[in-house]
């Protein structure tokens, strides 16, 4: 695999070597398993030494880290008023743009899971920047089931839409659908 991040074409600084690195880690850990990247991959891919990954990034593991922590961490839906949350979500799921960003975290999280090392770093993360807040947000009696019950049908309807590249259905059929998505989300929460 030839990436090219070469560094030539922009100026030497630590912010755009740093950046470079970045974006190289990520399309490895999106093309590759986290035991197959190699740091010296990633370093030949952007035209530097490998030490200088280290330097910037510590280990591979704090580095495939440092790539999910670039994938977002659900706040989005937690912004806002709580007794909104189901119709802002379920509007966004019926007419949201696809979201790439979010099919690549997937992609990149399915590729890597099955190292135990990866596996490790993936759930330590989700929970810590994801499932922890949104639990605490969720709040009261089993916020936990709540949480997770509320993500999973979230991301379901997500993967769903994206990979089948939208609902195809009228427009009469997305506000219904749209509705009941709401009501069930609402319900996840509030309950």
């Amino acid at each position: 695999m030839n990436l090219s991040f070469e560094l030539c074409s922009r100026p030497r600084n630590a912010a755009a070597t740093r950046e470079a690195i970045l974006a190289a880690a990520n399309a490895r850990f999106l093309a590759e398993s986290y035991d197959q990247v190699g740091m010296r991959d990633i370093a030949r891919d952007v035209g530097v030494d490998p030490a200088l990954i280290s330097r910037y990034f510590g280990s591979k593991e704090d580095l495939f880290n440092s790539v999910l922590e670039g994938c977002g961490d659900g706040s989005d839906l937690t912004a806002g008023d709580r007794a909104t949350f189901g119709e802002r979500v379920a509007h966004d799921l019926v007419y949201g743009p696809k979201k790439e960003f979010k099919l690549r975290w997937l992609l990149l999280m399915l590729r890597s899971i099955t190292s135990p090392k990866a596996a490790e770093i993936i759930q330590r993360g989700s929970k810590a920047k994801f499932y922890q807040p949104f639990t605490d947000w969720v709040g009261g009696e089993d916020a936990e089931i709540k949480a997770r019950m509320t993500a999973g049908f979230i991301m379901g309807l997500t993967v769903s839409r994206d990979i089948t590249g939208g609902f195809d259905m009228t427009e009469e059929q997305c506000e219904r659908f749209k509705a009941r998505i709401a009501t069930t989300l609402q319900s996840f929460i509030d309950s």
